[in-house]
């Protein structure tokens, strides 16, 4: 990602250089003190996103994006400023964002995450858990030759690396906690379709096995729910209370 951010405050541009540097180590920020110095630059070349200053001195931040988005209108927008009055006026220039100074890798986090969603920060394997459940490899979906299997897995990412017995997935998977011999071992060809699919599409590492009990590995997924749970706001936006929709032991989850 190609930045541009324009300030006459040197201080605050140093700020931003910090937090953009911990939250976007590859990305590349040019940094201008003066606002005829950026639009000669976006003349020549390309951006992705800039940060501006609203009280540049010389020309107010609203005028200088307006003439930013007439030589890019694809650029998004974020206003840093120190003073909330402005915030009406960012959004009547349908700005992306806006931020406050002195700006922290984590607000710049949520502005940059809100404007370009999941490609801040993929992974190679998405979880979907909002409108149904589904999990995809390198943008395919897995396939599994068992429901069950595949409802044991999302049972498991419900739980987010917490353990889970075979008694814990029999009551949540049939409503019964009591396991028989004849269910232990149908709990077993249910296990053992999970894993099967999961080591087809090349991503058994995500399940972790021990005596009596299985866990998934939340860091390594890109999961709807998880990132709701942190505040994400582009997962905030997405949910429709429909989590799980598809399996009825997830409605205690809504509550």
């Amino acid at each position: 990602m190609n930045y541009i951010a324009v300030d006459d405050e040197p201080f605050a541009l140093k700020d931003l250089e910090e937090a953009l540097a911990e939250t976007a180590p590859d990305s590349v920020l040019q940094a201008f003190s003066i606002p005829s110095q950026a639009l000669a630059y976006v003349r020549d070349h390309s951006f992705d996103a800039a940060f501006l200053d609203i009280e540049l001195g010389s020309m107010n931040g609203l005028v200088l994006a307006k003439q930013l988005k007439d030589l890019c209108p694809r650029a998004h927008i974020i206003f840093v400023t120190s003073h909330e009055q402005y915030a009406l006026g960012a959004i009547q220039m349908h700005a992306t964002g806006y931020l406050l100074k002195p700006v922290t890798a984590e607000a710049l986090r949520w502005e940059l995450t809100f404007a370009y969603g999941e490609t801040m920060q993929r992974k190679r394997v998405r979880v979907q858990t909002f409108g149904g459940f589904d999990i995809f490899v390198d943008g395919h979906p897995v396939p599994f030759k068992r429901a069950k299997s595949k409802e044991l897995l999302a049972y498991l990412i419900d739980r987010r690396g917490a353990s889970v017995t075979a008694a814990d997935a029999c009551a949540a998977l049939w409503g019964d906690a009591s396991i028989d011999a004849s269910k232990k071992g149908y709990f077993r060809i249910v296990v053992k379709g999970l894993r099967e699919a999961l080591q087809a599409a090349g991503i058994e590492e995500i399940l972790l096995r021990s005596w009596n009990s299985l866990a998934i590995l939340p860091d390594r997924l890109d999961c709807d729910s998880y990132h709701f749970l942190d505040g994400d706001p582009q997962a905030v936006n997405r949910y429709r209370h429909d989590y799980l929709s598809c399996y009825e032991w997830a409605e205690f989850r809504l509550e």
